[in-house]
Formats: C-alpha cells, sequence, structure tokens
C-alpha cells in the first residue's frame, strides 16, 4: 500500500452527518450499545449505533412501532449511574379514513433497558390511559450484520464470512454468521410474552389494553447465548447488576461542592470511569472509550489511573497487572512488539484474528512503557504499597531497559520511533494522527521522531525507576537512573527549547531537525517536571494566551500554526485529558491559579453538553457568547481518560498528595477557584485509614 492509503486505514469514517448528537450509550465488560434518544438501533447517519460484543457489532437494528409508526418521543436519558436508559414514548394520531380512531398520547410506553454479563435485557411498560379498550399492533424490527468494529468505521473488507440460517423460535430468534475466522457469532433475541408472528426480520405483537391497564413486554438481546450466562429475566438480571454497581460505588470517596454544575460533572465522570471498568474480564482496567476503543489501551489506561489514583488507586493496580503480564518478551515488527515494550492494543473481532487489522495485541506506541514505570512509581508513593511493587520490579525493569535499548536506537539519550510494520500506526505518541507531527512550513516530519512529551515521560520514568530502586535496596541502581535523568535533562533543554516561540519544539526528526511547532504537547513537559522552572512558567502562559485557550481549554496546537484546523482530530481540538495534564503541569511549578483556569473552562462545557459528560474531544472553535463548544462528530462519549480529567484537575488545584509510606495526606498550597467556593472529600481511602475533609475559599 501507498503512504497515502495507509495514512488513512484506520480514519473514522464519517459519509454522513449524525443523525443525533446525543446518542445513548450503556456499556458492561465486551459488550456496548449505541441506541438513538428513542431507544432504537437505526442504520442511519454514520452507522456507528448497534450492540457490540467482544469487537463484532452482533445486532444492527432494532426499532419499536405502534401502528406501523414510530412512536412520539417525549423525553430518555440515561441515569446518572450510568447503568439503565429510560425513554417515555407515546402513540401518534392513529387514523381510519379521516377520523382519528386513537388520539395522540393515549398510550405510554416507558422504555428501559441495561446491559450485564453478555445480555441486553430490556423492559417494556405499556399503559392505556384512554377511556375506550384498545388493540395495539407492536413492531419490533430486527437484523444483525455482524460488521467488525474496524468495518463500522469505514474500513473495506474484499471478503466477508457468511450468514447461517436463521433459526425460529416460538419466542425468539437466533441469527448467526460465520467469519473467515470459522468462529460462528450468534445473536438471539428472546420475548416474554411470546409474539403473534415472528420472522428473521422481526416480531409482531398484539397487544390488548382496557381503559387504565398495563402490561410489560419483556425481550433479551443474548450475544454468542452459549458464552453468556443463561436468561434470568429483566427484574433478577437487574438486583445482581445494581448489587455489583453498588459494591463499586462503595469503595469511591464522595466529592461535592458548593457548585451543583461541578457536582453533576464529577458524578458524571465517577459513572463513565466505573461504566468503562465494570465487568471488563481484565480485573480494574477501564476500556479506552464506546464506540471506537472500547478495549484495552495501555496508554489510555495508563493515563486514566493517574488522573484516578488519588480517587481510586485500585485502577492503578489492575492497569500495572495487566500491562505487566501483557509485556512484550520477542522482536515481532509487524506488531511493533519489542523486549520490554508496553501494549498499546488489544482486538477481539474477526479482522483482529485474521490479521487484516495488527491489533489483535499491538504494541505501537512509544509512550506507554515510560508511561508504566511513571504509574509504578506514582502508585508506589501513593499507596506505600511495596510488597506489589517488588513483585513488579521485573517488569519496571524489562521496561526501563527497552527505553534504553530501542526506545533510543541511535544512542543519542532520546526516546524516538518510526514505524516497522506495514499495517500499524505511523504516529505513535498520543497524537497519532498521520498529519499530526509536522515542521512550522506544514510539511510532514520524518522518522524517527522524538517527541518533546516523550522525553519528559522518560525523564519522569527514570527518576521514579530510582526512587523503586532505593525502596528495594538497590543504590547503584538508583544512582545510575538518577545520573541519567540528569543527563537527558540538559540535553533536552539544549535540544528542545526555542527561545523565540516561548515554548519547546513539538518534536525532533530523523536528522535532529526541530519541528517548531507550538503544541500543547509541551504542557505534558510540565507534568513530568523536565523543564526548568523559568521556561516552565513562560510555556504555561503561552497555552493560555489566546492563541491556545478557546474559553473551554486549552487547543493541541496554536492556532496560528500552519496545520491549524479547530474541526480536525489533534491540529486545533480541545482534549480534557490533555488539558488535564497541562493543568498538573502548571501546578507542580506553583501555578494553580492558571490550572484553575483550565478547570472552570471545562467545568463549563461539562454544563453545556449532554448529560454533564465530557467528550474524547470537542472542536477548538473560540467559545462563542451563549453557545456550548462545538462537538467533534466521532468523538467517543464516554472516554475514560476525558472522564477521569476532573479528578486530575482538582488535585492539580488543591497541591493535594499522598506518601503511602508515612501514611500523610499533604495539601502543597491549595486552591479552589472563585466558582467553587467550598468543597466536600468524604470517605477518602488510603492504607489502614480515611478522611473526611471539608474545604473553605477565603
Amino acid at each position: 500500500m501507498d503512504e497515502a492509503s495507509v495514512s488513512q486505514q484506520y480514519y473514522i469514517a464519517t459519509r454522513s452527518s449524525p443523525t443525533d448528537d446525543r446518542a445513548r450509550v450503556l456499556k458492561y465488560g465486551n459488550m456496548f450499545a449505541v441506541f438513538d434518544r428513542y431507544g432504537d438501533i437505526e442504520p442511519l447517519g454514520m452507522g456507528e449505533q448497534g450492540i457490540f460484543f467482544e469487537g463484532t457489532r452482533f445486532l444492527s437494528e432494532l426499532g419499536l412501532s405502534l401502528w406501523q409508526s414510530r412512536p412520539l418521543l417525549l423525553s430518555s436519558t440515561v441515569k446518572s449511574d450510568n447503568f439503565v436508559f429510560t425513554a417515555d414514548l407515546a402513540n401518534v394520531d392513529v387514523s381510519e379514513g379521516e377520523d382519528v380512531i386513537v388520539e395522540r398520547g393515549t398510550i405510554h410506553v416507558f422504555r428501559s433497558k441495561f446491559l450485564w454479563r453478555g445480555v441486553c435485557y430490556e423492559e417494556y411498560q405499556i399503559d392505556n390511559y384512554g377511556r375506550a379498550p384498545v388493540e395495539i399492533p407492536l413492531y419490533l424490527s430486527i437484523f444483525a450484520d455482524f460488521a467488525d468494529i474496524f468495518e463500522v468505521r469505514g474500513t473495506r473488507r474484499e471478503k466477508r464470512g457468511r450468514r447461517l440460517e436463521d433459526q425460529i423460535g416460538r419466542d425468539s430468534i437466533l441469527l448467526s454468521y460465520e467469519g473467515l475466522d470459522k468462529v460462528v457469532r450468534q445473536t438471539r433475541v428472546h420475548s416474554h410474552p411470546q409474539p403473534v408472528q415472528i420472522s428473521p426480520s422481526g416480531m409482531n405483537f398484539e397487544i390488548s389494553l382496557a381503559p387504565k391497564q398495563s402490561v410489560l413486554l419483556r425481550v433479551e438481546v443474548s450475544c454468542n447465548p452459549k458464552l453468556t450466562v443463561p436468561l434470568i429475566g429483566y427484574s433478577r438480571a437487574m438486583v445482581a447488576a445494581e448489587s455489583e454497581l453498588n459494591a463499586a460505588s462503595a469503595r469511591l470517596c464522595n466529592i461535592s461542592s458548593s457548585n451543583d454544575r461541578f457536582n453533576r460533572w464529577v458524578r458524571r465522570s465517577v459513572a463513565d470511569v466505573e461504566m468503562m471498568t465494570m465487568g471488563n474480564p481484565q480485573h480494574n482496567y477501564p476500556y479506552a472509550g464506546v464506540p471506537w476503543f472500547s478495549t484495552v489501551f495501555g496508554r489510555d489506561g495508563i493515563i486514566t489511573a493517574l488522573e484516578m489514583l488519588w480517587v481510586n488507586p485500585r485502577i492503578a493496580k489492575g492497569v500495572l497487572e495487566f500491562l505487566a503480564a501483557t509485556q512484550a518478551t520477542e522482536l515481532n515488527p509487524e506488531i511493533e512488539a519489542e523486549p520490554g515494550k508496553i501494549l498499546h492494543e488489544m482486538r477481539r473481532g474477526e479482522m483482529a484474528a485474521l490479521g487484516e487489522v495488527p491489533f489483535a495485541q499491538y504494541y505501537g506506541t512509544v509512550d506507554a512503557t515510560p508511561l508504566f514505570v511513571m504509574l509504578a512509581g506514582a502508585y508506589c508513593e501513593y499507596t506505600g504499597d511495596h510488597a506489589f511493587i517488588r513483585t513488579l520490579w521485573p517488569h519496571i525493569d524489562f521496561a526501563l531497559q527497552w527505553i534504553d535499548r530501542y526506545g533510543d536506537v541511535d544512542g543519542d539519550g532520546f526516546v524516538e520511533y518510526a514505524r516497522h510494520g506495514s499495517k500499524g500506526l505511523i504516529q505513535q505518541g498520543w497524537k497519532d494522527s498521520h498529519d499530526s507531527i509536522f515542521y512550522a512550513n506544514g510539511e510532514l516530519a520524518e522518522a524517527p521522531i522524538a517527541l518533546c512529551e516523550v522525553q519528559g515521560y522518560v525523564y519522569a520514568a527514570k527518576r521514579a525507576g530510582a526512587k523503586i530502586s532505593r525502596i528495594l535496596g538497590d543504590f547503584e541502581r538508583a544512582t545510575v537512573l538518577e545520573s541519567e535523568a540528569a543527563d537527558l535533562q540538559i540535553k533536552f533543554e539544549e535540544a528542545f527549547w526555542c527561545d523565540d516561540l516561548s515554548t519547546y519544539a513539538l518534536a525532533l526528526d530523523g536528522k535532529k531537525k526541530a519541528c517548531r511547532v507550538r503544541a500543547s504537547n509541551a504542557g505534558h513537559c510540565l507534568f513530568t517536571e523536565i523543564a526548568s522552572p523559568d521556561r516552565a512558567q513562560l510555556v504555561a502562559h503561552t497555552l493560555l494566551s489566546g492563541d491556545f485557550f478557546t474559553g473551554w481549554g486549552v487547543r493541541t496546537i496554536g492556532s496560528e500554526e500552519v496545520r491549524y484546523n479547530p474541526l480536525s482530530y489533534h491540529n486545533g481540538s480541545v482534549w480534557p485529558h490533555d488539558n488535564a495534564m497541562i493543568a498538573a503541569g502548571m501546578a507542580k511549578y506553583g501555578l494553580r491559579e492558571l490550572a484553575g483556569k483550565i478547570l472552570m473552562g471545562l467545568l463549563d462545557a461539562s454544563s453545556a453538553v449532554d448529560l454533564h459528560r465530557l467528550p474524547e474531544l470537542f472542536c477548538g472553535l473560540d467559545r462563542r457568547e451563549g453557545e456550548g463548544p462545538t462537538l467533534y462528530p466521532v468523538a467517543c462519549s464516554p472516554q475514560a481518560w476525558a472522564a477521569g480529567a476532573v479528578f486530575m484537575l482538582l488535585q492539580a488545584c488543591l497541591g493535594l498528595s499522598m506518601d503511602g509510606s508515612e501514611k500523610s495526606l499533604i495539601f502543597d498550597r491549595p486552591y479552589l477557584p472563585e466558582g467553587i467556593p467550598q468543597l466536600w472529600i468524604k470517605n477518602l481511602r488510603f492504607e489502614r485509614g480515611r478522611a473526611d475533609l471539608f474545604l473553605d475559599r477565603h
């Protein structure tokens, strides 16, 4: 494949406008669902709706009609705990000839659904509020295309598997597909009561209701029914699932304030991280985002764990355990694997199994490995869990070896990347669009590429490795790592600083030519503290200048850069996790008021978007009076590291940290923005203790 076609290979296609920018999303474990506001699945717009399981769409159409018409939508939402979708629907006017025989609003349908252990449980409560008996023809249209998630994203395949013969029962439909990987994937749609007519395309029901009478219709959609738990019914499944949800929530601290908008943002963010984590086979590991990235991502998991560390350190431990277990042990260029390297992404769909995409177990990321060591150091410092860190040390050491041997191939002291396989990602930092790394004139940079933030991650990783070495009694190794970190800091300042731009260069190319582009990446150099104090001040103020700060948050690149496009994925958009790391970096240099400005911008953004849920990113257009942020059309929502951003932002403002060894809770020059005059943190847990805290702004 030529370079142009490769660069577009994993682009998320958008051939038409989204049908609804407020899609309703549910997720549990390997299963997630995207519905419209009615609760239907329709093959419209970008075609992203459906019920997905292990990287495949198991149901691509589910439509409700009354009297052969779509009902009226009164309201719909996903409850604040993210577990149950609900919608209130009513009939339209039903006519016979020129006469209206059933007036609109006579029939009320309360629709609710949730996911649990491979099954979508759905209930319809149908009420007749009319004064006469009524016969309601209700129809559910059903179809399953068994499309791989990459097909849904727009990747074209030369060949597909085959649909097997549908099996029709009295109360169920079994739809089957045999993939080219010889795996049979099945969807069973079961109803109670049974329909009066059933076919591969849907179910017909005749609902007879006397005045003021109601009836329940329940439907279960099972993905790979042989692998999921036996159907136990809507009510019992709801009780079991709520018990699991309550047990997880009970372990978290409670954060609230005198600002109700902030409270709603926090509640939704807590629920989003829990939803991205609950039920996953990888214990305490949050998946990246719905719909495109509902799977394990190394970088995303690590950054989410760092954001959530003070709120829920179990996520950090779960992420470290899984990434250690999947750490690469051998060379494999096609999947970018090298000994000691940390995983980028895992997929379980048909295309991944066949190697049509390289992501079954893919290592094409330059930053997950130093970030892994950083997370281990942060977890050790916060929890004092030295026993776990001792068991993890061989993997930490292996990651540090990768940094020196494979990360820095040319031995110049900087870690760089270049693609080795034929199908993988061209750009392998967090900004992994093909056009995200470029020179000041707009030309794309030539590999191998050394990103500025990656050098910061390596610097912080070596310092973290040194601290852990001292804890484990290896003082000689600690001294070596500290010396290497100090040398890297000196080289970094010499090679990356651009005095006329008041910031660090975005990257160095293979010839060590600087990409003199003002980008948000430099803010991560504050987060890792590789930046000198005087230059950190300049970077911070550059990132909050009008060229970067939109009023909602910091753009990924300045508006005067050649490739600036506020509607693009990485060249001018606003990413909540990026802003959180920038704010945390500012706070480390004492700039807590600047961190508070970012927090308040994102708070305003959360108040203006549906469900108070910050998406993966939004467009970098300047804030306009009386309007909300401009949404990016194919952003994941929820996205784990976007949900976790509020906790890192709050921690940055409060200067909050924990010394796990000393069991000390530390506030370093705490600051509360004007919009949050009072703050409560209750049941903040740490080793052998917990605290209830109240903070008051003066």
